[in-house]
């Protein structure tokens, strides 16, 4: 399926990506597809519609679930009418974002883009989604899509309710902003913490029945092998002292992080 903006990848019959590789952040969404209904796991960018990928690839109703609320995820958010977040976000997507000024925002949702946005866009009035959700979740949440559960695991650091989602059937291990490849999974900002980052890695490395990996920039799809990486990693960085604001970025086989 072709469309100006987004990229769409089949990653099996029922889960597709929906990415925006002309933004710099290389964001990707998910879509995953049950048997009564869909969770699209973010919004992302709001430079374009997502919603007129997703009406295509299913007619099922959808549930918006949100790995954390930053700009980068949300930004669709207002085409949908089911959003549910974690309990400790529910005041950022009712209120505004915390730690950002609208300013960063609107110079890096603008900047480095490499293919045509629509004419709707304009980076100089952006502003990032606000409004209520519809639900909250919390850690061991179950969401059920009909012959398809996913579990909900709290993993705070790169922001305080941010999630990962657990494919119980696929083995598929959605983790937001918590890990990804080639560039710095990052807890450097005021509302980040480096602490509770090296503790939710440790807590999705430790998931058992995981056959891939899918962060929310980059690419698409990890072997999760590389979990034996994160673990050697958090051991260095305890070892030594590393786990602070200001210690800088630290590189890994695979993967980097930004104290």
């Amino acid at each position: 399926m072709e469309d100006p903006w987004f990229t769409i990848s089949e990653l099996d019959s029922k889960t597709y990506a929906i990415s925006e590789y002309g933004h710099w952040e290389k964001v990707h969404s998910f879509l995953l597809l049950g048997e009564e209904k869909a969770a699209l796991i973010d919004t992302g960018l709001g430079i374009d519609s997502i919603q007129r990928v997703v009406d295509k690839l299913t007619n099922l109703p959808i549930d918006v679930l949100t790995t954390h609320v930053h700009a980068d995820h949300i930004g669709s958010h207002g085409e949908f009418d089911q959003l549910f977040v974690h309990e400790d976000e529910e005041d950022w997507l009712i209120s505004g974002i915390k730690g950002l000024a609208i300013e960063q925002i609107r110079k890096d949702i603008g900047r480095d883009i490499t293919i045509p946005t629509p004419a709707s866009f304009d980076p100089s009035t952006y502003r990032p989604f606000q409004g209520k959700p519809s639900g909250l979740l919390k850690d061991k949440d179950e969401i059920n899509l009909g012959n398809r559960t996913l579990l909900v695991y709290h993993t705070p650091g790169h922001s305080p309710g941010h999630i990962s989602l657990f494919d119980k059937q696929n083995g598929f291990l959605f983790t937001g902003d918590l890990f990804y490849d080639q560039t710095p999974i990052y807890a450097f900002y005021p509302t980040t913490s480096p602490s509770d980052l090296v503790a939710s890695l440790e807590k999705i490395a430790a998931i058992k029945g995981v056959n891939q990996i899918y962060g929310s920039h980059n690419s698409i799809g990890i072997d999760p092998r590389i979990f034996a990486e994160v673990h050697r990693a958090i051991t260095y960085l305890r070892e030594n002292d590393l786990i602070t604001f200001g210690s800088g970025v630290h590189e890994f086989a695979g993967f980097s992080v930004r104290f």
